[in-house]
């Protein structure tokens, strides 16, 4: 059986973006935070894609 763990996401596009993101049912607020950060996004900006 075979389990991911994680999930790479890639964007092709300027800004060359490359974010890997834990596949679990809960993840921890400072690894949210750190990812919203790599995504280059603000806390503002993301709470608006939710």
């Amino acid at each position: 059986m075979c389990w991911i763990t994680h999930l790479i996401l890639r964007k092709s596009d300027p800004p060359h973006r490359r974010l890997t993101i834990p596949n679990h049912k809960e993840m921890a607020k400072g690894t949210l935070r750190a990812i919203v950060r790599q995504a280059g996004l603000t806390l503002a900006e993301f709470k608006k894609l939710l």
